[in-house]
């Protein structure tokens, strides 16, 4: 790898060799996708997660105990941004996402040795919360450093099509997980895949992790580090500096909520809402939701890279207000469009057979083991088999609920008749696989989220990078980044699954997804500018 003395926005323009530039890429790819893939796994597997560390007679409770881990992950990494922005704007980008993708790979592959709440109680959970905890810290460096090494060395003119790989690489761990998900539940027999063989891909990361350190190890430090090293020029205190730089906390602002915020709730709603929404509610079978899901996401990345590249022609910001924009009118359609095909039949005993539930002390806790009241235990029946309802609230102050199903009265103080009741009136619960026009149309329908999420991620590491003065870009970048997306995107599953639950609407958790959109649309909008080329030249350290 050549050594520079500096690159376009530190006072002389590099220009690596073709070679130089596809190992960069290579090797930042390849980290992020086996670190995505070792975040992401924990949500692939969500359903197994519930069983063996968060066991609950409440299934609702038990995959909102799964969410809420998943989400713990995502709430620590704006920490891991700050403590890892800190060493890579004073010890370097390279060594610093060395250190993320070790610990990212055995926190991971720690997760499939933990015994199961069964052998070992509380302690289960206890310790897989603290293995997402550091996963979560290491993600908070790990995209920073992998976007602000690949757009220090990109020239000018291609910094957003470079730099995209990397953004392609995110789904790249999305579709890593699911492929070595199926194939492992090809490779072995049902029951041994749900007694132990879902650990298999957490250990799975050992291997991955040696693969990314290798590549790694290989690269040299970023060539714009050196030269503020060599100036002098390093941030005494990246963290304070990120906050008093002039116009720092303005770009902050817009980087967090017009940006970060925004591009992950369509990213994460497209991909963990749609497969969950498949699994669950519309009871596609789990192995076809998987591939269905996968596929869309490979198919997909393309869109990254396109908007990456698009974005060095006509700015960064147009791409992304063009997402956020038809993201707000399609969103729903999008969604409504696959389960109108995903299952046909539970779609039309839906409509052909509502479910009305009357009473007085009609509600619904998903976070509690056991309901108190006989409606809310149906409420909680209902809920577990994915059966939209409508609720009337009577004016007595006695424990008493109706169910009416398609006007049909069914005795509803014990959720065991439902079921039955639901099947007598055309439910069918077991899984389906649809056919071969629905399958298309599902696929289709995700690669138009998949579309609207490329064009709202695509510029992003190239923008991000652009945004911030070079001396304390690491953490400038790292903290909006990982606090937008760490607490609105990886707060989106359990958020969205408990509106869900609370409405008995399918839907209902779209409505997180757009309101946070609307906001990032309008703050894009109004307040983004496209950075100008050069304008960190010579930047001042103070």
């Amino acid at each position: 790898m050549t050594d520079a003395a500096a690159v376009a926005d530190h006072g002389a323009v590099y220009q690596p060799t073709q070679k130089d530039i596809r190992m960069v890429i290579a090797a930042s790819s390849a980290g992020t996708v086996f670190e995505w893939y070792d975040f992401f796994i924990y949500g692939t597997l969500a359903a197994i997660i519930g069983k063996a560390f968060f066991p609950s007679d409440n299934a609702t409770l038990e995959i909102l105990l799964v969410w809420a881990g998943f989400a713990v992950g995502f709430g620590f990494r704006p920490l891991g941004a700050v403590l890892f922005g800190f060493l890579g704007d004073r010890l370097g980008r390279k060594y610093t996402f060395l250190v993320t993708v070790t610990l990212m790979g055995v926190a991971t592959a720690g997760v499939g040795m933990i015994p199961s709440a069964a052998s070992i109680g509380i302690a289960a959970p206890i310790i897989v919360i603290g293995l997402r905890i550091l996963q979560g810290l290491a993600l908070g460096g790990e995209y920073g450093g992998a976007a602000i090494y690949v757009a220090e060395h990109s020239p000018p003119g291609k910094r957003g099509f470079y730099t995209s790989f990397i953004q392609a690489s995110v789904v790249g761990g999305f579709v890593l997980s699911l492929v070595v998900v199926l194939g492992c539940k090809a490779a072995m027999p049902a029951d041994v895949w749900e007694s132990w063989g879902w650990r298999v891909p957490f250990l799975l990361s050992i291997i991955l992790l040696g693969i990314s350190l290798w590549m790694r190890l290989m690269l040299s430090e970023s060539p714009v580090f050196q030269a503020m090293k060599a100036e002098g020029e390093l941030a005494k205190n990246p963290l304070k500096e990120s906050f008093t730089y002039p116009g720092n906390r303005r770009r902050i602002f817009i980087a967090l909520f017009g940006i970060a915020a925004g591009l992950t709730v369509i990213w994460y709603t497209a991909m963990f809402s749609g497969l969950s929404f498949l699994k669950g509610p519309m009871k596609v079978d789990d192995t076809a939701a998987e591939i269905i899901v996968g596929t869309a996401a490979a198919l997909g990345m393309g869109f990254f890279i396109w908007a990456g590249r698009l974005s060095d022609r006509v700015g960064r910001k147009k791409p992304i207000v063009w997402g956020y924009g038809v993201t707000l009118v399609l969103l729903f359609p999008m969604f409504w469009l696959m389960g109108s095909v995903a299952n046909p039949a539970l779609s039309a005993a839906a409509a052909k057979a509502p479910v009305t539930v009357t009473g007085s002390q009609c509600s619904f806790d998903p976070f509690a083991e056991q309901q108190a009241t006989a409606c809310g235990r149906t409420l909680g029946e209902l809920t577990r088999l994915g059966v939209p309802y409508t609720i009337v609230i009577t004016d007595g102050g006695f424990d008493s609920v109706k169910v009416h199903i398609g006007g049909r009265e069914v005795a509803g103080e014990d959720p065991a008749v439902l079921k039955p009741a639901l099947e007598a009136m055309g439910y069918d619960f077991e899984k389906q696989v649809p056919g071969a026009l629905g399958i298309a149309v599902i696929v289709a329908a995700l690669l138009g989220l998949s579309a609207l999420s490329g064009f709202t991620y695509g510029p992003v590491a190239a923008l991000l990078s652009e945004m911030f003065p070079p001396h304390v870009r690491y953490s400038s970048l790292s903290i909006p980044y990982h606090l937008g997306t760490g607490y609105f995107g990886g707060f989106l599953p359990l958020i969205a699954s408990f509106i869900i639950a609370k409405t008995g609407n399918a839907y209902a958790g779209l409505w997180y997804t757009w309101v946070v959109v609307l906001a990032a649309f309008l703050i894009t909008l109004f307040m983004l500018k496209d950075p100008v080329e050069g304008q960190w030249d010579k930047a001042p350290a103070s």
